[in-house]
């Protein structure tokens, strides 16, 4: 990374710059130059270097200068990726690259960085038409996130660009009523095979997909009755291509993520029948790839009789089930993984139709109890 106030930065090839400003005579004003290193400490000297022995008719000026060349959106977005490389996670640094490259390039790629304002952002991604909320938020965190890369590598003044604050409107997350888990739950108990215990061990811990795909034997305690979540798994693009995918093992999603859920002694002894002595619990020797996974969660609701609904539907039925059968929200948030109780209310807790009924009965029984208790009409 670069020394703020020195004008050494390091480049995406992996070099490191030093710039410098100088009057050349010759060419009658101040001009621009840098010298490379393989490390900071190497061009920070080649630059001392050259300032304590300028070439004939050259002055050297400093480190800083108006003259300073500004780059181009798509330049700086290159670098910014190249550091994010180096400090995400393979997804993260997969999430980032994709968006730029298919909501951001086309519209700032060659524009320079100072000339990315508010209005050309809202009018250029416009283009676009509606996306989600989650969405538009990732799409203006990376072009902020390319603009601060831009400013401290090259000290310039560069605003940040706000979102739109058009009215959000948040889809509400589907779960599977009372009646459709009955359907799923006989079929899942009818030939038991491990894609069935998955769905299963879903429905019962809140599991997300890579996190059901990655689970080893060892993370399961069974004298203790507890289920231990430290990995996940998903495909993602190899690097340099976008048609070829593998599967990449990483840490979850998140600190929290990492967590320790109750497991009941019934989900226990279904787990324990199916013990192999291979290393993961449904992959074997390696772990199960989610799309296998969700191709055979798709085939369990068709035998169930039962609509289709993304596997995230597992894990906000869980959550309704939970509260409803009187979990407290702090206790929930934990067994999800949650970083905190506002994302466990906002976006998993949906009370189902079932419940606000029996809420409903239960005002009803409270207005006949209010009857003859006016006083002066008892009779």
């Amino acid at each position: 990374m670069g020394r703020h106030g020195e004008n050494i930065r390091k480049r995406s090839d992996g070099r490191w710059e030093a710039r410098y400003t100088v009057y050349d005579e010759k060419k009658g004003g101040k001009v621009c130059r840098s010298v490379y290193g393989h490390t900071y400490e190497e061009a920070k000297a080649k630059r001392a270097a050259a300032a304590a022995a300028p070439a004939e008719g050259v002055r050297f000026l400093g480190t800083e200068s108006g003259a300073r060349r500004e780059p181009a959106f798509g330049e700086a977005a290159g670098e910014w990726l190249v550091a994010v490389r180096a400090g995400q996670k393979p997804s993260t640094f997969e999430k980032y690259s994709l968006i730029y490259q298919n909501y951001l390039e086309a519209a700032f790629g060659g524009t320079p960085v100072r000339q990315v304002t508010e209005q050309l952002a809202a009018a250029r991604l416009a283009s676009y038409g509606e996306v989600s909320e989650s969405l538009q938020k990732s799409i203006y965190g990376v072009l902020n996130g390319i603009l601060r890369y831009a400013a401290e590598q090259y000290h310039m003044t560069v605003p940040q660009i706000r979102r739109p604050t058009a009215e959000a409107h948040r889809k509400e997350a589907e779960t599977f009523d009372r009646y459709e888990q009955a359907r799923l739950l006989a079929v899942l108990r009818t030939d038991m095979d491990r894609f069935k215990l998955g769905v299963l061990l879903c429905l019962f811990t809140g599991l997300r997909l890579g996190e059901l795909c990655a689970l080893k034997w060892s993370d399961v305690d069974f004298a203790g009755g507890v289920l231990c979540v430290r990995r996940t798994v998903q495909r993602l693009y190899v690097e340099n291509g976008r048609r070829k995918t593998a599967l990449v093992e990483t840490a979850p999603k998140s600190g929290s993520s990492r967590r320790r859920i109750p497991l009941q002694k019934s989900m226990a002894a279904l787990l324990m029948g199916f013990r192999n002595g291979k290393e993961y619990i449904f992959g074997g020797d390696r772990p199960l790839d989610p799309r296998t996974m969700q191709n055979h969660y798709r085939k369990i609701l068709k035998e169930a009789g039962v609509a289709y609904r993304n596997f995230h539907t597992l894990r906000h039925t869980y959550a309704t089930n939970c509260i409803e059968g009187g979990a407290d929200v702090k206790s929930l948030s934990e067994m999800l993984g949650h970083s905190n109780v506002k994302t466990t209310m906002n976006y998993y807790v949906h009370p189902s139709m079932d419940a606000k009924r029996m809420y409903a009965d239960r005002l009803c029984e409270f207005y006949a109890g209010l009857r003859g208790q006016i006083p002066g009409r008892n009779g």
